[in-house]
């Protein structure tokens, strides 16, 4: 593949992550979730599933300890999350979805649903399957961190 072609993918690529967060983040706003970032999503997907210390939500964010506890003292403020005692730390807080952060949560699932079916419109569903098992094969593993 010639540079300028790997370029080309790159910045498709790049192109489709950013329209799609910003798809996601629309959507969202549309459900009636006001006052998030689309950084707060990636916050929301390292907490949705059992919730996270700020120490671990710093990790995943790529951020400092004090940025990510600033982040859930918002998050917190605006009802998405909770602090929590931590059930194998008692030093430690759990930070975890509150109700109306688990409906945030399935507003962005949703969101998200929509755009693919508007992929699928577009390619058919074969190639956007095919499209999303090939990406999971170069997708790095870990978080996936907004750009900040």
């Amino acid at each position: 593949m010639q540079n300028s072609e790997a370029m080309a993918l790159s910045s498709a690529l790049l192109a489709v992550a950013g329209g799609l967060t910003q798809r996601i983040h629309e959507g969202v706003i549309a459900r009636g979730f006001e006052g998030l970032r689309p950084a707060h999503g990636f916050a929301f997907a390292r907490l949705a599933p059992d919730g996270a210390t700020v120490t671990d939500l710093a990790a995943h964010l790529g951020v400092t300890k004090q940025a990510a506890s600033q982040l859930v003292d918002e998050l917190v403020r605006k009802g998405y999350v909770e602090r929590r005692p931590h059930p194998g730390d008692a030093r430690a807080r759990l930070i975890v979805l509150t109700g109306r952060g688990r409906d945030c949560t399935r507003a962005a699932e949703e969101a998200a649903a929509e755009a693919v079916r508007e992929w699928v419109e577009m390619l058919g569903e074969p190639e956007v399957r095919s499209l999303g098992e090939r990406l999971l094969r170069i997708a790095p593993h870990g978080p996936i961190r907004p750009a900040w």
